[in-house]
């Protein structure tokens, strides 16, 4: 049982600040001071038209373009051969990308590749890979064409971000297919030897992953409980006996995870 937080495309090198920010949002920060595209996401742009030159760039370097290092791809050769599922709060994609089996991944937080209604008027969510491409390529002077702007096809209000943020996040019927195949995973696999391999999994949203896998972990005298993170490697005291603590970089840890077996 897998579950994944930032840190682990983090890892891949979907850094939100530094040098990536600058090649991809300089424009942005010369402009309006901000400093990473985790706080320009929330930022009160003044037209839609600009909004979404915004969002465009953010959903094509980290939706539609791979992770520059193969850290899903080596996550994946350790989990192919087993009976996997994999949480995550992480909405790029790129566990797919990098070829996990959809049916064994539940995205709870939303997806960069999906629009939903602002208001919203109905629980639909909309692909959106084709526009952000136009977005990308036709924006000039931090905006995109207004005829490129999203409204809903339903009752014509803006589009906004399938993204879980406030009370108005869209949870479709492909959300509520992938939380009922977790649930089943976690019935079919209750007391039996399960490993719940946190990854990269923050302190921002610790009810989703974290807590949960601590819970199981200390009900189920079978399972073993691994976290690998820079900073929140922390195991409760209580499942200490049966824990496993690596702080330090995802994908150096990974890469080093065979070689370990081998000796073993």
């Amino acid at each position: 049982m897998v579950g994944a937080g930032a840190g682990l495309s983090a890892s891949a090198g979907l850094t939100y600040s530094g040098e990536r920010f600058r090649r991809y949002f300089g424009d942005f920060q010369a402009k309006y001071g901000i400093r990473d595209m985790y706080s320009g996401g929330f930022y009160p742009f003044g037209s839609l038209e600009e909004y979404w030159a915004w969002w465009s760039r953010q959903i094509l370097v980290n939706r539609y373009e791979k992770a520059p290092e193969p850290v899903y791809e080596n996550l994946l050769d350790l989990v192919k051969d087993r009976d996997y599922f994999v949480l995550t709060t992480n909405v790029d994609h790129q566990f797919q990308m990098a070829g996990f089996d959809k049916r064994r991944l539940f995205y709870t937080q939303g997806d960069y590749g999906l629009w939903q209604c602002s208001k919203p008027c109905r629980q639909e969510t909309y692909d959106n890979g084709e526009i952000v491409r136009s977005m990308f390529a036709e924006q000039k002077d931090m905006r995109v064409p207004s005829e490129l702007v999203p409204y809903c096809p339903k009752c014509g209000r803006p589009m906004t971000m399938n993204l879980r943020c406030d009370d108005t996040f869209v949870q479709d019927a492909g959300w509520y297919a992938a939380a009922e195949r977790y649930q089943n995973f976690l019935r079919r696999h209750q007391g039996a030897r399960v490993l719940f391999l946190e990854l990269g999994v923050g302190g921002n949203t610790p009810v989703i992953i974290k807590y949960p896998f601590w819970k199981m972990t200390l009900q189920n005298k079978h399972s073993t409980y691994a976290c690998i993170n820079r900073e929140d490697a922390y195991i409760p005291g209580e499942i200490r006996r049966r824990s496993i603590r690596i702080t330090g970089d995802i994908g150096t840890t990974l890469n080093q995870l065979p070689a370990l077996q081998s000796r073993a």
